[in-house]
């Protein structure tokens, strides 16, 4: 576990001290976020630094790396996979940001522009991720569907599976986007999120039928790796929440939230726990929710009526709250319990289904 324990502190170090070098940086070169004319409320936050997130990034990466370095082991090519997806989402959402900036509005990256960058670095993930099978045979990913292990009777093909991970990483990258905009929020949530994966990985990693086959065990290859980069991940969000905290200092940005979401996706499909992330991540499927209720709503009843009408004051669902007169640290708090107890119930989940093997 030493490295698990390397990986955590240095990333939790360098996140608290990145996070307010890159604020002073981005603040110096005029790099503040722009605030959407419907939000009134947020906009006393106009200009504070965004793209946060690279300092989230940076801190897990290098902490993950160097773990590895003092360890004495070289990183595995599922945690390089998933470490391949926080950077590459990660830089389609820093020129997200970026043109959000220069542009001064909150319009960034074209949709399809965008989409193509995210279905690039999602299908270079998800082919290799079933392409690179160690001296057992396991692959980084399977073209089982997955809930907490491989469900024998839902194999998909190799094309199939390309557009299952890709729908995968899509909507959790975009949930977390989406659950993004209040100080703190996707920082706590994606800092739970995280740790509940750390204790599946180490879990794995301890039943793992590489050491041996046991009732229970799980064909899952590189877990212990899995184990560091998801920690790395959980302490890099933390130490960034230190800044982002209400009144944040830095926002996180669509650097962080698309990469993050990426990462959490990529963990889900390496760990074998793909169906089990509509609960862990159920704040993220609720903000896509949101979203798409209330659009299809909208058209709907424009078509039907003539009148459009809105189920929700504004979306994303946290949106609605603010709209309603909550104040947003009570919003953030209440999303915060309710992440945890879903992260809780989905840890839970997993530990129970491997009670019934044993």
């Amino acid at each position: 576990m030493k490295a698990i324990m390397l990986g955590g502190a240095l990333s939790l170090v360098l996140s608290l001290a990145l996070t307010p070098a890159v604020a002073r940086f981005f603040l110096r070169k005029g790099l503040g976020q722009p605030i959407h004319d419907d939000m009134p409320m947020h906009q006393v936050k106009q200009g504070t630094p965004t793209m946060g997130g690279s300092a989230v990034i940076a801190a897990a990466a290098i902490g993950y790396l160097v773990a590895h370095l003092l360890a004495g082991a070289g990183p595995s090519a599922s945690g390089v996979l998933v470490l391949f997806l926080l950077v590459g989402l990660g830089v389609v959402g820093f020129l997200d940001d970026f043109l959000k900036i220069t542009r001064e509005r909150n319009l960034g990256l074209r949709g399809r522009t965008k989409l193509i960058g995210q279905t690039l670095v999602a299908v270079v993930f998800a082919v290799l991720a079933v392409r690179l099978p160690d001296a057992d045979g396991l692959t980084p990913a399977s073209t089982f569907v997955s809930f907490m292990r491989d469900l024998p009777g839902l194999q998909l093909g190799a094309v199939v599976f390309v557009v299952w991970a890709l729908f995968m990483v899509s909507a959790t990258s975009n949930g977390v986007n989406l659950i993004d905009g209040m100080d703190g929020l996707s920082a706590g949530t994606c800092t739970l999120v995280f740790a509940g994966y750390t204790i599946i990985c180490v879990w794995q990693f301890k039943q793992s039928c590489a050491t041996a086959v046991l009732p229970g065990c799980y064909h899952v290859r590189d877990p212990y790796d899995l184990a560091i980069l998801a920690v790395s991940l959980a302490a890099a969000c933390a130490g960034f929440l230190w800044w982002n905290a209400n009144p944040a200092r830095i926002f996180i940005g669509d650097t962080g939230a698309l990469g993050l979401g990426g990462a959490i996706a990529g963990l889900a499909i390496t760990t074998r726990t793909e169906l089990l992330l509509v609960v862990i991540g159920g704040l993220y499927v609720a903000a896509n929710a949101s979203v798409i209720l209330q659009r299809g709503y909208f058209k709907l009843t424009r078509r039907l009526t003539g009148t459009p009408r809105r189920i929700f004051l504004n979306s994303p669902i946290q949106h609605h709250f603010a709209l309603k007169g909550w104040p947003e640290i009570t919003i953030v708090i209440r999303f915060w319990i309710i992440g945890g107890i879903l992260v809780a119930t989905g840890v839970g989940m997993f530990y129970a289904e491997w009670l019934t093997h044993s």
